[in-house]
């Protein structure tokens, strides 16, 4: 049985991490988010956040911004190949957006995988 949990090897936090998947310069990207990503040598899927100030200014908006970005992420953690995955918030967004953010997160899931 599949687990769906958001546990600790499934989060990027080292600047290193960040770093690497960053010098590959693998992206896709929509309205509101861009996909960086790189294969790892890990057996799990990794996600790391970017939700800059400059994208929403109150902290409770960006929070609210990684926790979306985090569920969708676990939700579909057993479909992903093993990549470092890191997701930057280009577009604010809120709760009236939220099946939006989900499609278009599942339609980058969708390309990664192809």
């Amino acid at each position: 049985m599949a687990s769906f949990r958001f546990t600790k090897q499934a989060k990027i936090v080292k600047t290193d991490d960040f770093s690497s998947v960053f010098s590959l310069r693998k992206r896709i990207s929509h309205q509101h988010l861009v996909l960086r990503y790189r294969v790892n040598d890990t057996n799990v899927a990794r996600l790391g956040l970017i939700v800059s100030k400059k994208t929403a200014k109150l902290a409770v908006q960006r929070n609210y911004m990684r926790r979306v970005m985090r569920e969708l992420f676990r939700l579909n953690q057993n479909h992903l190949p093993t990549v470092d995955l890191i997701v930057q918030i280009q577009k604010a967004f809120d709760k009236s957006e939220f099946a939006q953010i989900k499609i278009e997160f599942e339609k980058l899931i969708k390309k990664l995988e192809s």
